[in-house]
């Protein structure tokens, strides 16, 4: 039985309690987290197990990014101050086109490598090639729900449904890394008749749906448009209202609908970061969290954020909401801490297995080195994580008991390789004809 010992280190649990535990111990057996102590008691584990000093590092559960298109590494930089649409229509779609096989491995593990360094242990990703995209998520080490990707509009989209049908039943338990969901793009891509034939396989195969929903103002008046209703009674009239829903963006949902996605199992991905740079508005997560819908934070693809940071997207969900309501209380720390954590966990369909440090639960873990100027002094560890920590801070990012990164080196890719492989793959892509 492989063991790993991480001895006195400050626990910011995010357990129902919101335990935080000063100089305590973690004992990982296997997979699963199997005591947190701060006692000493787990002193005779140490004989035989791997030991990782956290004196002066705060240990969490590991970030989950809950929406991005990770691939989307290879154009970072590629079309930047564009609103949505004609960023989307006019250049990463016609560019999207001329992608090959190899691409998206190649994009992905270039993402993984930018958030295992960046202290997140989980992703929820929303693009082409499924499987290589899986394939990336597994050789990485990472965790991730993975979804086939159906664009309704498009000729092809029938085929699309039977590619990402066939990975889903593939993939489903091929892999504990990975979680294979459905991934119709939007309500406004995607017709009635495509959209409930996707909710009858997702239904039959027990598994969620990860699309777009109401990002922009206009969107609304897209979708009655495609489907001749409103998006919640598209979502209820094609079935997929009673699927676990990933639902990106979310910033235009009305009171009422809001109110009915809290009492479904959706969840409303809040990707600040992205929203800020195209302009497409701010969610009213305050709102979201008074009615219990539950929220997840993503990066949304780094085409349009640009990077891959989940302490950034903390730290401007507890800020941006302030600025917008006029009011410093709304959206605190801890509430950002938990929309990365406990709000991923359950978007990914894992509330049981991650998003918090807890003996039985999956052992993902970060550590984050605080003996930094910047993080000094620490009168509030979880407003020091979200206000002022950053992603090189983390120093060892653990996913299912192994070490993916230690000390800030990457433990089960070679980083040098996997960013010349991509540099090389961007300037090919994009220069294609």
């Amino acid at each position: 039985m492989s063991r790993l010992l991480i001895t006195g280190v400050t626990a910011v649990t995010m357990n129902d309690a919101a335990d935080i535990l000063k100089s305590a111990d973690i004992l990982v057996e296997e997979d699963r987290i199997t005591g947190i102590s701060m006692s000493g008691d787990l002193a005779g584990a140490a004989e035989d197990a791997e030991l990782i000093d956290g004196r002066g590092k705060v240990a969490l559960p590991g970030l989950i990014n809950a929406h991005t298109h990770a691939a989307m590494t290879l154009l970072r930089g590629y079309a930047d101050d564009l609103p949505l649409t004609e960023w989307l229509e006019k250049k990463i779609w016609p560019r999207e086109a001329f992608i090959r096989e190899g691409d998206i491995y190649d994009g992905t593990m270039l993402a993984a490598a930018e958030m295992i360094k960046g202290g997140a242990t989980a992703f929820a990703d929303m693009y082409f090639r499924a499987p290589e995209i899986a394939q990336a998520v597994v050789d990485s080490g990472l965790r991730a729900s993975v979804c086939g990707v159906i664009l309704g509009m498009s000729p092809t989209a029938g085929e699309d449904l039977a590619e990402a049908t066939e990975f889903v039943t593939t993939w489903s338990d091929r892999d504990a890394l990975v979680t294979a969901m459905f991934g119709p793009h939007s309500l406004y891509t995607c017709g009635k008749e495509i959209l409930t034939k996707i909710a009858t396989e997702a239904a039959r195969l027990n598994t969620g749906v990860h699309l777009h929903l109401l990002e922009t103002k206009t969107e609304r008046e897209d979708i009655l448009e495609m489907n001749g209703a409103e998006p919640f009674d598209v979502l209820k009239e094609t079935g997929l209202l009673e699927r676990p829903l990933l639902a990106a963006h979310s910033i235009y949902l009305t009171e009422k609908e809001a109110d009915i996605a809290a009492a479904n199992n959706y969840t409303a991905v809040h990707t600040p970061g992205s929203n800020l740079k195209l302009a497409s508005g701010i969610a009213p997560v305050w709102d979201y969290l008074r009615k219990k819908v539950n929220a997840a934070l993503g990066t949304d693809g780094a085409a349009s954020n640009n990077n891959l940071d989940m302490f950034e997207e903390m730290r401007l969900a507890a800020l941006v909401h302030k600025v917008n309501m006029f009011d410093a209380t709304v959206v605190s720390a801890y509430e950002a801490l938990s929309m990365a954590t406990r709000g991923g966990a359950r978007a990914l369909g894992m509330a049981n297995e991650i998003g918090q440090l807890t003996p039985g639960y999956k052992a993902d873990i970060i550590l984050v080195d605080t003996d930094r100027p910047h993080l000094t002094p620490e009168h509030n560890v979880v407003a020091n994580l979200v206000y002022s920590a950053g992603a090189a801070d983390v120093t060892e990012t653990i996913v299912s008991g192994k070490l993916l990164m230690q000390e800030r080196e990457l433990l089960t890719m070679d980083e040098k390789a996997v960013m010349a492989k991509a540099r090389a793959t961007a300037a090919d892509l994009v220069n294609r004809t």
